[in-house]
This record gives C-alpha cells, sequence and structure tokens, in this order.
C-alpha cells in the first residue's frame, strides 16, 4: 500500500475497512430481520461507506440522503449546524439507521439525530465508520461502530480536506503541513 504524499501513515488499510464494513452489515441485518429500513447517508463523507455498506445488508433497504455542515472549509468545527440538504422522503413510521462517516464532536449528530427523531419515525439508530471520543462536546450512542480512533485527522474512503482525498481506498493520517496552513 502506497502513502499518498500528502499524508503520514495509513490507519486502517483497504482490507480492514472492508472487513468491518462486512460485519456491520451482517450485524444490521440480523437486527432488522423482518423490517424494511431506510437507510440515511450523510453527503459527501459517509457516500463510499454508505454505498459498501448497503451492498452487505440483505433487508429491504430504501436509500436517502441529507447534507448537514458544521466546518465549512476548516479543519475545525465551527459548532453550527445547517442542513444544506434535507430527505427527499418522509421517516415517519420508518426504522432510520443514520450513516455517517466520522463521530467526532458529536455536535452534528446530536443535532440530526434529534431532528430526525422529531419527524415521528419507528427507530432511528446510528452507524459510524469511525469514532473519535477523544473529541467529544456532546453525548453520542453509536449503535453501530465501525472502529475508534485517536484524536487525528483522517482523510479517505469518504473523508476529506477542503474536498480532497475522498478518493483514497484506506483512511490515512493527512500530515499536519497541510491542514496548519489552510488555518
Amino acid at each position: 500500500m502506497e502513502i499518498h504524499p500528502d499524508c503520514e501513515r495509513i490507519l486502517l488499510s483497504e482490507g480492514d475497512i472492508r472487513k468491518r464494513v462486512v460485519e456491520l452489515g451482517r450485524q444490521i441485518s440480523l437486527d432488522y430481520a423482518g423490517k424494511e429500513l431506510m437507510a440515511v447517508g450523510i453527503l459527501k463523507g459517509a457516500m463510499i461507506f454508505l454505498a459498501d455498506l448497503v451492498r452487505n445488508i440483505t433487508v429491504p433497504t430504501r436509500l436517502d440522503f441529507m447534507a448537514v455542515s458544521s466546518y465549512g472549509l476548516s479543519a475545525y468545527s465551527s459548532g453550527e449546524v445547517r442542513i444544506l440538504k434535507d430527505l427527499d422522503q418522509s421517516v415517519e413510521g420508518c426504522h432510520v439507521l443514520i450513516v455517517e462517516d466520522i463521530v467526532d464532536t458529536g455536535l452534528t449528530l446530536n443535532y440530526l439525530l434529534g431532528n430526525l427523531k422529531s419527524r415521528g419515525p419507528a427507530s432511528v439508530k446510528l452507524c459510524a465508520l469511525l469514532d473519535k471520543p477523544s473529541r467529544r462536546v456532546l453525548p453520542v450512542e453509536i449503535d453501530y461502530n465501525g472502529f475508534t480512533i485517536p484524536d487525528e485527522f483522517v482523510v479517505g474512503y469518504g473523508l476529506d480536506y477542503n474536498e480532497r482525498y475522498r478518493n483514497l481506498p484506506q483512511i490515512m493520517v493527512l500530515s499536519p503541513r497541510v491542514y496548519k496552513k489552510g488555518e
């Protein structure tokens, strides 16, 4: 595996990610057996994870997307959450699974969970590829957690910095020299 020149090291390999996504899909399928699921991908970061995850879920699954922002073009959360794109479908009476790339401070997910629960779904659960609990400001319950990671700036497999690096097949630690100059 080749390390991108803007990155320090590979944190999670393509194989590690693939194996964990299969495990998550299997567990979600067991937990939702006999039910229809609405998977809500949080754009743009979760798109690759969502695509791989739903291919490993065996129960009937509808897809929808939301785009929210608390970062803008910065490396750090502003603390203000805005919905940039709302759902196209109603979640009333649905079993909703929010699919997110990373849970960091918890500000975005805390807002999103409250917002979706207020719309009358049968249930709302959260599946996150990455959890960075050392940065948590607000508590967030992750029902399906891919990996717990240290407090490092990561990119790849959908995660970006300034809209770059999403296409990397592994998750890598971005060199501080890249994001510190953009602050």
